[in-house]
């Protein structure tokens, strides 16, 4: 007889969209997947993640030291009880600084760990999007502007805070100069205290080592050669400090005095000086060294928090 023949319909492959969308596994697989995307980059969503630059997060950060502490582990050949008994720390310990849980652990503890494995922990404050001893170092920046002109008198066209980011290598170069007529590159480091020697010597040097790729990516300048400057407040405090790590100092920057400010005039070979900058050189120089101010609150009347009250006062 005439009957109808029954057609099924083609089957959908798991996963697939079709005329009734995606699976039910497929649904769920992309959730499970989309959340951890979520809880890696600590945001909404990916497209936010690039919009804000919340990839940086601190528990990225975290992340990425254990990481590294982990690689330099494995590369000494130590077991993780080998790296905790020579820190003097639980295996635990060192278990919770590989996978990145820091804010467990004391800073004390963090620094031991990563001193096994000949590494520093370098937390660093930011505010805003920059580093915060910036903004507290008020003296810093009328030191380059000084620099930058005295540099300019004598023929040299200088940048101020060019950054780079160099095979994983960041940071800011505080003057980059460059003399056209000798061709000579000077990477100027900026100090407005002498604290950590041996920091200043590290920074300075890798700054000076990348700065000829830095100065023919960002200008176009070939140099020669690349000499470095070290440029400190002309105080009694800031000598003192030379004066005690005087014969480190004279190593690292030989020249010195009227020798460097005839180099400076004239950078025929490559050199490495220390000059010290005054800060009465001019207006503009004594705006830049700010007097420190004092808070005073009169006794017996609280402040509350976020209003200023009217008994404070700066004093010089």
């Amino acid at each position: 007889m005439g009957g109808c023949k029954a057609v099924s319909a083609p089957s959908t492959p798991r996963g697939a969209v079709g005329s009734g969308g995606p699976s039910f596994a497929g649904r769920r697989r992309r959730r499970r997947t989309t959340g951890l995307r979520r809880r890696m980059i600590g945001c909404r969503c990916i497209s936010h993640r690039r919009r804000c630059g919340r990839h940086d997060s601190p528990a990225m950060q975290d992340a990425r030291f254990g990481r590294a502490i982990r690689a330099l582990r494995r590369r000494k050949g130590l077991r993780q009880v080998d790296l905790a008994g020579l820190a003097g720390v639980p295996q635990t310990t060192v278990s919770l600084v590989e996978r990145g849980r820091l804010e467990r652990l004391q800073v004390s503890t963090i620094r031991a760990v990563a001193r096994v494995v000949d590494a520093e922990w370098d937390p660093a404050v930011r505010w805003r999007g920059g580093v915060q001893d910036r903004l507290l170092d008020d003296a810093h920046a009328g030191l380059v502007g000084i620099v930058v002109a005295r540099l300019g008198l004598a023929g040299w066209d200088a940048r101020a805070e060019v950054t780079f980011a160099v095979y994983g290598e960041r940071g800011s170069i505080d003057v980059l100069a460059w003399h056209a007529v000798a061709r000579m590159l000077l990477v100027v480091e900026v100090k407005t205290s002498l604290l950590s020697l041996e920091e200043t010597l590290r920074r300075h040097d890798t700054k000076a080592r990348l700065a000829r790729r830095v100065a023919d990516e960002r200008f176009g300048w070939r140099p020669v050669g690349t000499s470095s400057l070290l440029v400190l407040p002309g105080s009694a405090t800031a000598r003192r400090q030379v004066a005690r790590h005087g014969s480190v100092l004279r190593g690292a920057y030989p020249m010195r005095g009227a020798e460097l400010r005839r180099w400076l005039r004239e950078p025929r070979l490559r050199a490495s000086g220390l000059l010290f900058v005054s800060p009465s050189a001019g207006g503009a120089a004594v705006r830049a060294w700010p007097t420190p101010r004092r808070v005073r609150v009169a006794r017996g009347s609280p402040t509350p928090v976020g209003r200023p009250s009217p008994s404070v006062r700066d004093v010089s």
